[in-house]
């Protein structure tokens, strides 16, 4: 399976989990859920290694992109969590959806030839972002000020370059199943930390549970995906393709949850995810 076709599956579980955040966010306690999600998408990919054998040994050198990406799959959550219980949803996932700027911005400076028109790509995603945000109205539902939203979705689409760069990283330098592992638990054990420190309630409740190993699920399938493609070809499609989920959740939310577009609006994400589109070509 190619990079690209991982990525494409990704999207469409990201983009599912993403529309059930805004749903849980709403009645859940936001930690609690994000510990529910993650710690189901580690049962998921223990069976997983189980079922295919995949203990493997991993070398010393992998263990610590591993963890790194660990520390910014929790950093990507949070901010994640935090800008989908904010909403809406249509200002928040193109902001998201465009950490591939960043995998633009990080190949540059390692050294590798960014052309021209790659540039001009950059500066179009922008501007189909910052459309979106700008024309976000400020309406009943949305109770907190459009900067925090943005601030929480910024984190979130820092936290997932970094995932990704560095979780694949060590899946080149050993293999992909343990280096997942050591990353979703790397991400658990400081989330389980945080929470004993701030002593934010554990439980989520009942009514949620069901919705959350769900979305567990489909966590655990995305993460896997995306650090899968990093002993392929051009790995960073990838991450390119799973960027799609913004566009994903932008649809479900307004079918669903009846969040109002307006046509410059579906313009700017149109303008936002087409960029993206021309980064994996």
């Amino acid at each position: 399976m190619s990079a690209l076709s991982l990525g494409l599956i990704a999207a469409f579980a990201w983009g599912f989990h993403d529309i059930c955040v805004r749903f849980v966010s709403q009645k859940a306690p936001l930690m609690a859920s994000l510990l529910t999600v993650l710690c189901t998408g580690l049962l998921f990919h223990v069976a997983y290694m189980l079922a295919t054998s995949g203990f493997h040994e991993t070398p010393a050198k992998a263990f610590a992109p591993a963890v790194l990406a660990g520390v910014f799959f929790l950093v990507a959550s949070l901010g994640l969590y935090g800008a989908f219980q904010r909403g809406p949803v249509r200002l928040v996932a193109p902001i998201i959806a465009s950490f591939p700027i960043l995998s633009v911005l990080w190949a540059a400076f390692t050294g590798t030839h960014v052309t021209v028109v790659e540039w001009l790509t950059v500066f179009v995603i922008l501007c189909g972002v910052s459309t979106v945000a700008y024309l976000s109205d400020q309406s009943a539902e949305d109770t907190v000020p459009k900067g925090v939203t943005i601030f929480f979705a910024s984190i979130a689409s820092f936290g997932y370059a970094g995932t990704f760069a560095l979780g694949q990283m060590a899946a080149e330098m050993s293999h992909h199943l343990p280096a997942t592992l050591i990353t979703r638990s790397t991400a658990i054990a400081l989330l389980i930390g945080g929470m004993v420190v701030w002593k934010p309630p554990f439980w989520p409740g009942r009514r949620s549970l069901g919705l959350l190993t769900l979305m567990g699920l489909a966590d655990g399938i995305a993460l896997l995906c995306m650090i899968s493609a990093g002993g392929l070809a051009n790995a960073e499609y990838a991450a390119v393709a799973a960027s799609v989920f913004g566009l994903i959740t932008i649809v479900l939310a307004w079918g669903l949850l009846n969040e109002k577009m307006t046509f410059p609006q579906w313009v700017g994400c149109a303008i936002t995810f087409a960029g993206i589109g021309y980064l994996a070509l």
